[in-house]
């Protein structure tokens, strides 16, 4: 199953999302949009995995302790790798410390079961849309600076899941598989 580590978002924020991404929309003809309810907070990508392997990923991540609910603010947008050359649209994500400190422990304890360390420092964003050709968005880009700190909401996280990730012509479908830590709400 192809697989990764998120925390989900509320169904708020996914409408939240999607009017974003409206307003955006005709700035950016050659984007291809994500769907707003399949939007997530990546913590680890994992790729294809065996049924062995997921058992050892749900196993290592259930010895992760309760998680203290932190707050997480959506704010702000920008491109990966920059502007000039944009391959993601994303939508910014203003959080304590600790975010970054469990994306770290998830890449660890999944490290220790055969899955490499991240070599790229832990962004998170929220993946609106993806470019096939990494070109200058000026249109795009002067929407977003109308908008740059606009904050689309907040939400209290708790919890992180494992899911499944479908590839379709439609587009990518999600599934929860697992949540963590264990014992949460």
């Amino acid at each position: 199953m192809r697989a990764f580590i998120a925390i989900d978002l509320p169904e708020v924020l996914h409408a939240s999302l999607a009017e974003a991404q409206q307003s955006f929309r005709s700035a950016a003809s050659d984007a291809r949009w994500t769907r707003p309810e399949g939007i997530h907070l990546t913590l680890k990508f994992l790729g294809e995995i065996s049924d062995a392997q997921t058992k050892q990923v749900v196993e290592a991540l259930t010895k992760i302790d309760p998680i203290k609910p932190f707050s997480v603010e959506v704010k702000g947008f920008g491109f990966f790798p920059h502007a000039q050359r944009p391959r993601v649209f994303w939508a910014g994500v203003a959080a304590p410390s600790f975010l970054a400190d469990l994306a770290a422990l998830v890449d660890s304890r999944l490290e220790k079961v055969g899955f490499a360390r991240e070599d790229r420092a832990f962004s998170p964003h929220l993946t609106l849309a993806r470019f096939q050709v990494p070109r200058p968005q000026p249109s795009l880009e002067a929407a977003v600076a109308a908008r740059a700190m606009t904050s689309l909401g907040k939400f209290e996280a708790s919890e992180f899941f494992l899911f499944e990730s479908k590839l379709s012509p439609q587009g990518a479908q999600y599934r929860k598989m697992v949540r963590f830590p264990k014992n949460s709400g």
